[in-house]
C-alpha cells in the first residue's frame, strides 16, 4: 500500500520535525527547520534557510524569504510578508552565563494581517504590529507598530501610512485618503487610520 503524499512540498534537504503542522499548499525550500511543535497555515512559503521554532504560528499564506529566523514566541497572522534576513528575538536581556528559557522569560511578538517587513530589518521582542503595518528596509523595531503604518530608520519612527495594497496613503483635509491601485478609501482620525470601503 503506497503513502498518500503530502499536501505540501517540501524540499528534501528541508528538515520537518516530527510534531510540526503544515498547512496544505505550504512550500519549503532549501536547508528550511521547522521544529515540531510549529503551526504553519495553508499556502505558506519558506525561503532558503528559515529556521521556525516551536511554538511558532505562522497563518495562512505567510511568506518567508530567505536566511530568517522565527523564535519562540513569533505569531503572524495572515498575509504577512517578513523580508529577506529578518531578526527576531524572544529574550530582552539576554546573557550567555544566566539560563533565559521559557515561556517565563520569552516575550511575544505579534504581527497582525498583511504586516511587511523590509529585508535586514530586526524586530525587538514584546512588540505588535498592527495589520497592514509596514516596516522599512534595515530598520530597528523597539515600540507596538499601529495599524496601516509606515516606519522606518533605527531606532523605527512613523513615517506616513500605507495601504493594504503598500501604496503609501496622502489624505486631504478632511482626513480622506484613496488607495491608487485599489481605489479602497481610507479616513485618518485622532492619529489613527481606519479602512472605510474594501
Amino acid at each position: 500500500m503506497s503513502e498518500t503524499p503530502p499536501a505540501y512540498y517540501a524540499h528534501p534537504t528541508a528538515v520537518l520535525d516530527e510534531g510540526s503542522r503544515i498547512g496544505a499548499g505550504c512550500r519549503i525550500w532549501h536547508f528550511c527547520h521547522v521544529s515540531a511543535g510549529a503551526e504553519l497555515g495553508a499556502g505558506c512559503n519558506l525561503g532558503q534557510n528559515v529556521f521556525v521554532a516551536d511554538g511558532v504560528r505562522l497563518g495562512r499564506n505567510v511568506k518567508v524569504q530567505n536566511n530568517v529566523s522565527l523564535y519562540a514566541g513569533v505569531e503572524c497572522q495572515d498575509d504577512v510578508f517578513l523580508g529577506p534576513s529578518v531578526v527576531f528575538t524572544n529574550v530582552r536581556n539576554p546573557r550567555a552565563a544566566v539560563p533565559r528559557r521559557g515561556d517565563a522569560h520569552y516575550l511575544p511578538t505579534r504581527l497582525g494581517r498583511g504586516v511587511s517587513i523590509g529585508a535586514n530589518s530586526t524586530i525587538v521582542c514584546g512588540v505588535t504590529l498592527g495589520e497592514y503595518a509596514f516596516v522599512g528596509a534595515g530598520s530597528v523595531v523597539t515600540r507596538d507598530v499601529l495599524p496601516y503604518a509606515l516606519v522606518y530608520g533605527n531606532p523605527a519612527r512613523p513615517r506616513g501610512w500605507m495601504s493594504a495594497h503598500g501604496h503609501q496613503l496622502t489624505f486631504d483635509a478632511a482626513g480622506h485618503a484613496t488607495c491608487p491601485e485599489s481605489g479602497q478609501q481610507y479616513q485618518f482620525t485622532n492619529g489613527q487610520v481606519a479602512l472605510l470601503s474594501s
